[in-house]
């Protein structure tokens, strides 16, 4: 059963801003990472990565040598995968391990023109 789902998604400053204030008067806006650029989240999301959280997700906390074995890839590239991950705020870190703190994660954005493009 997935009992929490967090959604990776590129967003405005002014959408956030929105969120938060309807937020704020109770209303209810689920659990949200939010990126200011489509390519920031492209980024962070490399092939490698998403294999570690697919590994990971419904396991508990787990140690960067639990997660390397399962990925079959080196302690060292998995920790700097594993450290863009807690630094965008899509895993936790504490003094048991590593954990991917939902049932799923969702990732949703749009890529759209962000201004007109002059065509000859």
């Amino acid at each position: 059963m997935i009992d929490r789902v967090v959604t990776l998604t590129v967003s405005s400053r002014d959408a956030s801003r929105t969120r938060f204030i309807s937020a704020a008067k109770g209303e209810k806006q689920g659990d949200y990472v939010v990126f200011e650029e489509a390519a920031d989240l492209a980024r962070l999301l490399t092939e490698n990565r998403v294999r570690i959280l697919e590994s990971m997700a419904g396991r508990g906390a787990l140690s960067i040598g639990q997660i390397a074995r399962m990925v079959r890839r080196g302690t060292h590239v998995v920790q700097d995968d594993i450290q863009a991950l807690v630094d965008a705020g899509v895993i936790d870190q504490n003094d048991n391990g590593v954990e991917v703190a939902c049932g799923a994660i969702r990732v949703d954005f749009f890529i759209h023109s962000k201004s007109p493009a002059n065509v000859d």
